[in-house]
């Protein structure tokens, strides 16, 4: 039986450069476990992208050695074979949500969208009708099913990449800035999804700039320097707490003005009331 501490990716030493000469990771070594809620952080270009491209196979070190569920990752053993037994079950347990919703949507109806994942899996028609009704219920998009997704709003379309990837009920949710250009409504929707999804016992990768949402949606904090390395990695309310770890890494300005845990406290205003006011311990 598998241990809830069970080590889902580990990645020794990972560097990933672009045509061989533009730097996107610089010796990033880290371990994940079954059930973690982690966010990593850092500016844009810092190589949160990549990472989670590699989290999800899409691309592979160019040096050090990337594991996942016990398996290396690499283009000889996940490419090279056409019926590769392991890529499938990969596939079934890592799901990716993009930055740009366009580059997931495809199909000419939202239905069709969700269904083509479990139709994938060779799945009775039954169950992949059944997985799609019961994942549109719970994302609430029920009423878009014929509509073409690149008719929807952002927001619509962000729940429909989602409804495409939880329809495969995977462990590991993989998300690129989920909440950029997100209305406050759907990115509160958002928050509470994934909180629920943690809840249930799965793991949640998250991508991110925005500092508002991290240790809503996280326990660790892993922080991406400019450099492309990791600068930190620990639990998430203590790197909000650390101004000179934001400011070194780009996340904040000098000029917030935000010292120890007001780095947090500034960020967790819930509604208008105090938006105005001085902030204080």
């Amino acid at each position: 039986m598998k241990t809830i501490n069970e080590t889902i990716f580990n990645l020794k030493n990972v560097s990933y450069s672009y045509v061989g000469k533009i730097d996107a990771l610089r010796d990033v070594s880290l371990k994940i476990n079954r059930g973690e809620q982690v966010t990593i952080i850092g500016s844009n270009g810092c190589g949160k992208s990549t990472l989670l491209a590699i989290l999800d196979g899409l691309v592979y070190p160019s040096s050090g050695e990337f594991y996942a569920f016990d398996n290396l990752i690499c283009e000889e053993v996940f490419d090279a074979i056409k019926d590769n037994e392991f890529r499938t079950y990969f596939r079934t347990k890592v799901g990716f949500v993009f930055q740009n919703s366009d580059v997931q949507l495809f199909s000419s109806t939202v239905y069709e969208e969700i269904a083509f994942g479990p139709l994938q899996l060779n799945l009775p028609l039954e169950e992949v009708k059944s997985r799609v009704e019961d994942v549109m219920e719970m994302m609430q998009i029920g009423k878009l099913r014929d509509r073409s997704p690149h008719t929807l709003s952002g927001g619509e379309k962000k729940k429909v990449c989602i409804a495409t990837v939880l329809v495969n009920n995977p462990d590991v949710l993989l998300l690129d800035e989920p909440s950029a250009g997100l209305d406050p409504r759907t990115q509160l929707w958002l928050v509470e999804l994934l909180q629920e999804l943690a809840h249930a016992g799965k793991t949640v990768i998250t991508a991110t700039h925005d500092l508002e949402i991290i240790d809503q949606i996280s326990k660790r904090a892993i922080v991406m320097g400019e450099d492309h390395s990791v600068k930190m990695d620990r639990d998430a309310e203590s790197v909000l707490s650390d101004y000179e770890l934001l400011l070194s890494s780009n996340l904040v300005h000098e000029h917030t003005h935000l010292h120890g845990k007001l780095v947090h406290e500034h960020l967790h205003v819930h509604g208008l009331e105090h938006k105005h006011h001085d902030h204080k311990e």
